[in-house]
């Protein structure tokens, strides 16, 4: 007898009042197809992989059948999109089947992403091309291997549907995995409608879910504020490390866990530019690569103002310790980056004037049109002397630029005891060799959604799940765009 796929599901957002979702199956599909299952990640959930693996399998990751234990609901939130409040917004084109414990103790929802209408679709039609659900599958698991708190993606199906964009599409669902998918928007949601219960509520479940020693605390809704505030700092300095541009950094798009969330028209800059912007509908820059640290402040403070009847009925009391906790976002977030400098130029001791000198580098890098993550990792090998200097000269277009630079960061190492193969070996573990590029991300779209081939897909993924490793047979990966084929816009692809 035949098998059946077992999720040991538990459904704790499921067991909120009724008002924090809808209940909603997903719409079945014609013929699911599984295009790609992340084995590592479904026994990372408990889950058997090559039950999934299995025409069964693709029908439950399609939304065509519904496991056992699943309680599927679209999860209700609200929203700045562009600095615009929308006050209801909601899962409208993806629905949470419910949550798993996985190897390591930690509760993770399990999400269909474009399968079909939800009362909160806005007249969508609640699916998702195979375009963008590669691109997420792509983006979010370069960024784990890169070290990165994100969402994950479990599979990819396509659907044997068609869906309208400007032209027909190809329909695919992706499966996310998220160790929630509570947002900044979700308390605006109940906070929108004075509903002081439910933010509560809410509160509540996030304390226990993400921030148990919140629970402890003497005041434990401003020490929940306090440690989202934290990891927000945190993650964005991540982003910034590596050149990471969300593209649509939304309240709704705000992870309260911490995790990098929807991969819409994010992507991976080449030469650095504090002010580049992908995104098509990003047309005032508001979310710039150098402005992310700011919008994440932006974004946490409208959380606080969600919270502040927790905080205490005096309205000028609460505001007051509301912003004594988004006082701390600074600091945080630029412990975080310089730290994060400060590894990637190899300076294993805390002195003044890094800071100073890291921006140095940064600022020659985009006067000079340097990319900025083979200027890193070239300069990872710099680090063993001057005969690896002609490497990251040439990514600049005044190499001299380079050479006075490299003058002051070769006398600042050697006030340091660490030898020179012991700073390689340190700044190779944090300069990634291999990130997923744009121009590489849309010639595997091109090939996939054109030809039907996924073999450069499965390549891409796994040249970037070793991204500080040396690939020699996959050096091209390694190369910046040629002219022609630099990606200029990226795109929602709702």
């Amino acid at each position: 007898m035949a098998m059946t796929v077992h999720f040991p599901f538990q459904n704790t957002y499921a067991a909120l009042p009724a008002n924090f979702f809808a209940r909603v199956a997903p719409t079945p599909v014609t013929a699911p197809r599984l295009i790609k299952l992340n084995r590592p990640l479904a026994v990372q959930l408990g889950l058997d992989p090559d039950l999934l693996d299995s025409p069964e399998g693709a029908e439950i990751l399609a939304g065509k059948r519904i496991p056992d234990g699943a309680d599927p609901i679209a999860m209700a939130y609200a929203g700045h999109q562009f600095g615009h409040f929308v006050p209801q917004l909601g899962d409208g084109r993806a629905i949470l089947l419910g949550e798993v414990i996985d190897a390591d103790g930690v509760r993770r929802d399990i999400q269909l992403k474009g399968s079909g209408p939800t009362p909160f679709s806005r007249r969508g039609d609640g699916r998702a091309a195979l375009g963008p659900v590669l691109r997420e599958y792509i983006v979010s698991e370069a960024m784990a291997a890169l070290g990165i708190p994100t969402t994950r993606s479990l599979a990819a199906v396509m659907t044997g549907e068609s869906v309208l964009r400007e032209t027909a599409l190809p329909g695919a669902v992706l499966t996310r995995v998220a160790s929630s998918h509570i947002r900044v928007g979700t308390f605006q949601y109940f906070a929108a409608r004075e509903d002081t219960e439910g933010v509560r509520r809410l509160a509540d479940h996030v304390i226990a879910r993400h921030y148990p020693e919140a629970a402890s605390a003497g005041r434990p809704y401003h020490a929940l504020l306090e440690g989202i505030i934290a990891r927000q700092a945190n993650l964005v300095a991540r982003w910034l490390l590596v050149g990471f541009i969300h593209g649509v950094m939304n309240t709704d798009n705000t992870s309260i866990s911490g995790e990098t969330i929807d991969y819409g028209p994010c992507a991976f800059m080449d030469h650095y530019d504090p002010a580049k912007v992908f995104s098509s509908i990003d047309e005032m820059g508001r979310y710039a690569y150098a402005n992310q640290p700011r919008i994440a402040l932006w974004n946490l403070t409208r959380l606080a103002e969600c919270l502040l009847p927790l905080f205490s009925d005096d309205q000028d009391k609460a505001i007051a310790e509301a912003q004594a906790a988004l006082g701390d976002f600074a600091e945080a977030f630029n412990t975080a980056y310089t730290a994060g400098l400060r590894g990637k130029l190899g300076l294993f001791l805390e002195r003044d004037g890094d800071q100073a000198l890291a921006q140095d580098l940064l600022d020659a890098m985009a006067k000079n049109q340097a990319d900025f993550t083979l200027t890193f990792r070239r300069l990872s090998d710099a680090a063993l002397g001057p005969d690896h200097d002609p490497e990251v000269r040439q990514l600049f277009a005044d190499p001299a630029a380079y050479d006075e630079w490299a003058a002051r960061w070769r006398q600042r190492t050697s006030e340091e005891p660490q030898d020179p193969a012991a700073r390689q070996a340190a700044m190779r573990a944090v300069n990634p060799e291999f990130i997923p590029r744009n121009h590489l991300i849309e010639a595997v779209i091109e090939a996939a959604v054109n030809r039907d081939d996924f073999a450069p897909f499965e390549e891409l993924l796994s040249v970037l799940s070793r991204p500080y490793q040396d690939q020699p047979a996959f050096a091209r990966y390694t190369e910046a765009p040629e002219p022609h084929q630099c990606v200029l816009q990226t795109f929602c692809g709702t």
